[in-house]
């Protein structure tokens, strides 16, 4: 059994308890506007290194317990209740359309470059611009969302509006001051007079597939891809729905400001940004000239699926804000910026087969298995087809042609079928039948339940497939972190029949490993160390580890913060687990092994 490290995420909370302790303490009205702005400043903290840092350092337990403090104070006090107080970030009133307005600097989209020879192009005219022989550019991620602008009057937040046009664009104040990254007042003692942000509005990639799951509970349809998600969150007129979607907000830039430093770059601009506790993105960077944004565009690309957000490019601004000036606009877009997107991530191909694969909960996924296609920056051959239910929704048959995305997904999906194209003889393909109600790999009944949408195999760790991947999963970056455990090696242990439950991974032996096929003995003694070094973890990514169905790693996040500890996450009752946000009754049902008896990892 591994050994769980209370991390910095436990260690802080006696301090915080004891400091809410002190406050609650101050009894008698004359203390009330104190005790009221120390909870507030404390809240506010906490919400900055959850939403923005995403390092909290008290568990959920605790922040609700000085948030229901403050609730019960600005109760018991009215009049000493402020708009900027973190109770506010409520929805409010639904309006019956959103107001227009007039942006005081026009929000320009940039213009686009797709293949290397546009890059060398715009880096060319710039230098040629300027003489210079190269030129410093901030560069950035490009977003996936949807651009707004935030006005903020003497370090009070008094406008958010869409981008619209570019010119004008709809007020959505009421909406952007539900979400909770973004500030309602800055933290300046002399706040600017006026202080313009540009940023966008997203869904992180964890947020909305929590949110496509609990659509999916209430038998909702489920959303596209986060940006649509995040759009149609926030324009909702009734802001009360936008307050229960999970939106984030990233600065990108200024727009007319009164009052700020002397920036002489974009870099430092966004420095100051970052000071004042707003989010920016912690993948920007300064770099030297043509091959600098090539050698950033690679290093992005390499890195997009595994960041938090959608991004379909990067951003490229000559940093220099004089030689911005000199560069000037042309159109509707700036000479001293553009961006770079990334390969195009949709194509045609023809559906050539149907096969399955089974996943580690049992799931028996249809795979379509495609004529080569390049699309996304890759040859995709395969394409996800979910589950009996898209495949009907979508009408995807054997000989279809039809339109494959890759949008950070390691299996692309099939998102339509083109119907004018279908061949006269293709059949509706049905995934029981085709497998004959049986588990392709390990021969077991396979079923589908009356509540879910996917088949699966009965097997459990039986099946070998499943035991594979769920030993893969524990061992991945974001779980165990087990380095050198990978595909190729799973399989000859799960073969083997070395390792038949994940405890048995720590019980391996220096003889058992190099035994197997292109195992040295040094390779051996490594993964060993690994295996040892996995132990010393934090309690959330032991929890997202296990692989319980519906467990990922916001609701593993979500339950170490609550309980503290494991010792109190095993002893939890079932009334005690649902207290937790997002665990209802299907997590429940999967939480089963915690409570009440010892977790066991099989």
């Amino acid at each position: 059994m591994t050994t769980i490290k209370q991390t910095g995420l436990f260690e802080q909370e006696a301090g915080a308890t004891s400091s809410a302790q002190d406050l609650q303490s101050q009894a008698g009205p004359e203390k009330a506007p104190q005790q009221l702005q120390a909870l507030r400043e404390q809240i506010l903290t906490l919400d900055y290194e959850y939403y923005v840092l995403d390092a909290p350092s008290v568990p959920d337990s605790e922040y609700d317990r000085l948030f229901r403090q403050l609730q019960q104070l600005e109760s018991d006090h009215p009049e000493l209740i402020t708009p900027d107080s973190p109770t506010q970030r409520v929805g409010g009133t639904a309006l019956k359309a959103f107001d227009s307005v007039t942006h005081r600097q026009a929000m320009l989209s940039l213009n686009n470059a797709f293949e290397d020879e546009e890059l060398l192009a715009f880096d060319k005219r710039a230098r040629e611009t300027l003489g210079v022989d190269s030129i410093e550019y901030a560069v950035e991620p490009k977003f996936d969302g949807l651009a707004i602008t935030l006005t903020y009057e003497h370090g009070i937040l008094t406008q958010g509006a869409t981008r619209g046009d570019g010119y004008s664009g709809e007020n959505v104040t009421s909406n952007l001051c539900t979400i909770k990254s973004i500030r309602r007042k800055l933290p300046l003692q002399t706040p600017p007079a006026l202080l313009e942000v540009r940023g966008e509005v997203l869904m992180l990639k964890r947020d909305f597939d929590k949110l496509n799951q609990e659509q999916e509970a209430k038998g909702e349809k489920r959303f596209v891809n986060p940006r649509n998600a995040a759009a149609g969150s926030l324009r909702q007129l009734d802001p009360n729905i936008t307050a229960t979607r999970p939106l984030t907000f990233f600065a990108y830039g200024l727009g007319v400001t009164e009052g700020v430093p002397a920036f002489t770059s974009h870099s430092a601009a966004m420095d100051y940004l970052d000071s004042l506790k707003l989010p920016v993105s912690r993948q920007r960077a300064v770099v030297q000239g043509l091959e600098g944004l090539r050698d950033y565009y690679v290093r992005i690309g390499n890195e997009r699926n595994d960041l938090p957000f959608d991004i379909d490019g990067v951003v490229y601004k000559v940093n220099n804000l004089n030689q911005q000036r000199e560069l000037g606009f042309v159109s509707r877009a700036p000479r001293w910026a553009i961006a770079h997107k990334f390969p195009a991530q949709e194509a045609l191909t023809e559906v050539l087969a149907i096969d399955v694969q089974v996943g580690r909960t049992g799931a028996i996924t249809p795979v379509a298995r495609l004529k080569p296609v390049f699309v996304g920056g890759v040859t995709v051959t395969n394409a996800t087809l979910h589950n009996q239910d898209e495949i009907d929704r979508k009408d995807v048959r054997v000989g279809d042609t039809v339109s494959v995305r890759r949008a950070g997904d390691v299996i692309p999906e099939v998102v339509g079928v083109l119907l004018e194209r279908r061949p006269a003889e293709t059949q509706p393909y049905q995934l029981l039948e085709s497998i004959k109600h049986a588990c392709p790999v390990c021969g077991s009944h396979a079923v589908r339940l009356e509540d879910e949408a996917a088949v699966r195999c009965t097997g459990g760790l039986f099946c070998s497939a499943q035991r594979k991947e769920a030993i893969l999963h524990f061992a991945s970056r974001r779980a165990m972190d087990v380095e050198g455990l990978g595909d190729k090696l799973v399989e000859q242990l799960v073969d083997s029949q070395l390792v038949k439950t994940l405890a048995e991974l720590y019980s391996l032996t220096l003889e058992q490993l190099s035994g197997l096929e292109r195992m040295a003995e040094k390779s051996a003694q490594n993964l060993l160390q690994a295996l040892q070094a996995s132990k010393h973890t934090t309690l959330a990514r032991f929890i997202y580890a296990l692989g319980i169905r519906n467990v990922g790693e916001a609701t593993a996040k979500d339950l170490a913060r609550y309980f503290g500890g494991l010792a109190a996450l095993q002893a939890a009752t079932g009334e005690e687990l649902q207290q937790v946000p997002d665990v209802g009754p299907i997590v429940l049902i999967q939480l089963s092994p915690f409570s009440p008896r010892p977790i066991t990892v099989r």
